[in-house]
């Protein structure tokens, strides 16, 4: 059910740093307030695949499947990595750019964005453990439930990755108007996916 409790949780596991923050926040600086908008909003229906696994039961199979668990992790580290490789290279998507992006630029935004979430199979456990305590305990309305804690969830996911964005391309302006700023900016993007990689690497199921 959805309850205060439950809200102040879900805000709190929201406000918290993790991927999805830091690649809106590059976003918002490196491209600006609509490549913050399509990052959020990528992150954002990223969570879709685990939520609807941890509502049909999934996430157990997940957990309990060394093989497939390790298979989804794996790809996890090399997406992440592959994104810190493109941001110290400065021509990735965490690129800190002068230029805004166009349509489909925006488009790529959000897809690598949902990608980065898509990729972590700690998100599909993580959700089976969160949302059950909140449930009446009817199991003929469990699903439904579920799918509604789940929507509040992405909302507030959604709402919080926007500020977060917006906050940071307000200080696109001063970022762009240095170049050695530009450049320490990109490695420190590209550090940061270097050692969530690394943490993810080091999950276990």
């Amino acid at each position: 059910m959805i309850s205060a409790q439950f809200l102040l949780t879900a805000l709190v596991v929201v406000i918290a740093p993790g991927t999805g923050v830091v690649y809106t926040l590059a976003l918002g600086l490196g491209r600006g307030r609509r490549a913050a908008l399509a990052a959020a909003t990528g992150c954002t229906f990223g969570i879709v695949p685990h939520l609807a696994a941890a509502t049909l039961g999934l996430a157990a199979v997940l957990h309990t499947s060394a093989v497939l668990f390790n298979a989804v992790k794996w790809a996890g580290v090399a997406y992440l990595l592959w994104m810190a490789w493109g941001a110290l290279r400065q021509t990735g998507a965490l690129a800190v750019k002068p230029a805004a992006p166009s349509a489909d630029g925006l488009i790529r935004i959000a897809v690598r964005g949902a990608l980065i979430n898509v990729l972590n199979p700690k998100l599909s456990i993580f959700f089976l453990a969160l949302l059950p305590p909140f449930l009446s305990g009817d199991p003929a309305t469990a699903t439904l439930e579920m799918a509604g804690l789940g929507a509040v969830f992405m909302a507030m996911t959604w709402g919080v990755f926007v500020l977060y964005g917006l906050f940071a391309s307000a200080f696109r302006d001063r970022v762009l108007s240095s170049a050695r700023a530009m450049a320490w900016l990109n490695r420190a993007f590209a550090g940061v996916f270097a050692a969530l990689a690394v943490r993810l690497a080091t999950e276990r199921a």
